[in-house]
């Protein structure tokens, strides 16, 4: 790390390193010594541990038993190289810098006479102390929000019986929050409207019928997409961001914090304040917005890309649909109204047929997952309503795959950046996988590539009637897709590069991706080392902030599922048994779909067997439901 990114605050830290010799300086430059590592501390079992080290090229560390002292996942720390020992490189913990759970949130419970400060999700006393005066003057149920670090209360959250409680719940845990400082809404709120005059060396392509296709409740539109069919040329139009968001200032500082826009059934909590997001970079149609648009010309018979160029431009987005509309067109159940949208439908139904076989290409490579996504619906109160499972459509593809491209050709632009990439899953979880299927009655052949033996088992699972239970097991056994310096591909898509480049309103990576091309394009050394100087710390903290707005999301609607549960104990439902090992898990499929089960009695289930559940007990603080297991045909 370079002298002048380091703060007043972060100076203190980096002395205290100095003075135990975990870094060097030269030449302005802090590096870690050669003895010493800093990472995350990866799954703990039975005493051991690797070190997931920060930085390029450098092996994850094995840390063995005895050396891992009280560190626990997902800690950062400092450990000590243990040179000269035999088999992997090795190390032992020299200091816990940071705790993974620096946020958690507490209760209060009764047992008898006595109330007690618990954690939610252990039900374990916390650190933070509150005497007996303190909790006697709140009420049972009360929810608190606890700062690890300091082992201090930081606020009362609501009751754990008030369904509204559970989006606070789930935030606090990562502090996350809504609002947005004075500081950064005045520099959101100062920006003018788009005046073209002041852009002359932008290119200049309002004349182009350019459109977006988003879902019907979305309000932040960060891509637009127009096919010369003539040229054979994409053109996909991303908000411009890094024109409005740019280095050290307090909405960077507020974006890096965040990270992601975080969806929640009911509303979102986004990256950018809504004066951007869902304003003036959001591509509005009728509206002159700044873009950063990739121009991508295919040859239509090998459907590769002949050239590409990315480029600073000004759009006027003609119209602004949503899936269900383009899909009606599709249909032949919706017809143009008006100029704009003759001009669009006669393109989008020209490169339709071609976005479907650069799909059908790509699945030669890449896999076809076919598992579920849940949509949730809460009414005022914050109580669960009904679910859905997401349909993808012919809509939903086209867009994709229009991204799919633009994400490539971007990842093309650098050999040093931020990618996404995803490894190939290791042997030990296809082993596992193979098992597991194996007991189901399938037939695994290993076929000359994981890519064919998982199609093999794709087609049983489409005959069995099991095709997103299959998949969704297929996902399980891979490795996780991450953020990373260096370019490694993406085992998924069966892409050689990809990177983020299409959704920087709700993605801090595709924002750094913008930054990182302008300052290629305008030779802007300075610039772009700027941008390159901490990726390597930069990717791991978005991959690390990435599984917190999922976990969030995730946990959200556990705690929706388990509210309505909670009025439905007693009672039965259809279910499917979704993993037997270690412990017996089952999905609702019934008026309500989705919900995970912990069934704690049941008859020699298998594996993705049909049954009946009995919904025993709810814990509301843990958002877990519990449930017995009946045959369906013993009903």
């Amino acid at each position: 790390m370079s002298e002048q990114d380091i703060t007043p605050e972060e100076k203190v830290h980096v002395n205290n390193f100095l003075a135990k010799k975990y870094l060097t300086f030269k030449d302005n430059v802090y590096k870690f010594n050669s003895k010493y590592r800093a990472g995350t501390l990866g799954l703990v079992q039975k005493g051991t541990a690797y070190l997931n080290v920060i930085g390029e090229n450098v092996r994850d560390l094995f840390i063995g038993e005895g050396d891992l002292g009280t560190a626990k996942e997902g800690d950062l720390i400092i450990a000590q190289r243990l040179l000269g020992k035999m088999g992997a490189p090795s190390a032992k913990i020299a200091e816990i810098v940071g705790r993974a759970v620096s946020y958690s949130v507490a209760y209060i419970i009764q047992k008898g006479t006595h109330r007690s400060l618990v954690d939610l999700k252990t039900d374990f006393p916390i650190g933070a102390e509150m005497s007996d005066e303190k909790l006697n003057s709140y009420e049972v149920g009360d929810v608190f929000k606890i700062d690890n670090q300091e082992n201090a209360i930081m606020e009362k959250l609501g009751n754990i019986n008030d369904p509204l409680v559970d989006e606070k719940i789930v935030l606090a845990q990562f502090n996350k929050h809504d609002e947005f400082s004075e500081e950064v809404l005045e520099i959101a709120k100062s920006f003018k409207p788009v005046d073209a005059h002041k852009y002359p060396n932008r290119k200049d392509l309002r004349d182009l019928p350019f459109c977006t296709i988003d879902p019907v409740t979305a309000k932040d539109f960060d891509d637009a997409i127009y096919w010369d069919d003539n040229n054979t040329t994409l053109y996909v139009a991303i908000a411009d961001v890094s024109e409005y968001v740019t280095p050290f200032g307090a909405i960077d500082n507020e974006a890096i914090y965040r990270c992601f826009s975080i969806y929640l059934p009911h509303r979102s909590i986004p990256m950018l304040p809504r004066e951007l997001s869902e304003t003036l970079c959001s591509l509005q149609p009728h509206v002159d917005r700044l873009a950063y648009v990739f121009e991508i010309k295919l040859d239509l018979n090998t459907l590769e890309v002949t050239k590409s160029k990315v480029y600073e431009a000004i759009i006027h987005s003609a119209r602004r649909f949503n899936y269900e509309e383009i899909d009606k067109f599709f249909e032949g159940k919706l017809g143009a109204k008006n100029e704009d949208e003759t001009k669009i439908f006669e393109y989008i139904k020209k490169l339709r047929p071609i976005t479907d076989a650069l799909k059908v290409k790509r699945l030669k490579i890449g896999y076809d997952f076919r598992s579920n996504e849940l949509e949730m619906f809460i009414d005022e109160k914050s109580n669960l309503t009904h679910t859905t499972y997401a349909q993808e459509t012919p809509s939903h593809a086209l867009i994709e795959d229009c991204m799919l491209l633009a994400n490539k050709e971007a990842a093309k632009q650098f050999e040093r950046g931020i990618f996404r990439i995803h490894e190939p899953p290791s042997q030990l979880k296809l082993q596992i996988l193979y098992q597991e299927l194996a007991g189901i009655g399938m037939h695994i052949d290993i076929k000359h590539s994981i890519k064919e033996t998982i199609s093999d088992i794709q087609k049983q699972a489409r005959d069995m009637g099991l095709e997103s239970e299959v998949d969704t097991l297929i996902i399980r056994s891979q490795m996780q897709a991450r953020y990373s310096p260096l370019n490694s591909g993406h085992f998924g898509l069966g892409f050689e590069e990809y990177t983020h480049f299409t959704s920087p309103i709700r993605r801090y990576s595709d924002l750094i991706v913008h930054r990182l091309l302008k300052a290629i394009a305008n030779n802007d050394t300075v610039e772009g080392s700027y941008v390159l100087r901490n990726i390597e710390a930069l990717s791991m903290t978005i991959s690390e902030k990435e599984r917190e707005a999922s976990t969030i999301e995730n946990e959200f609607m556990a705690r929706k599922f388990a509210r309505w549960a909670a009025g439905h104990v007693g009672e039965s439902f259809k279910a499917r048994i979704n993993a037997t090992d270690p412990e017996v898990k089952a999905e609702l499929h019934d008026e309500i779909i989705g919900a995970r089960l912990n069934i704690t009695s049941h008859d020699n289930v298998v594996l993705f067997e049909d049954i009946y559940a009995k919904i025993e007990r709810v814990d509301i603080a843990k958002a877990k439901i519990f449930a017995t297991a009946t045959k369906r045909d013993e009903e």
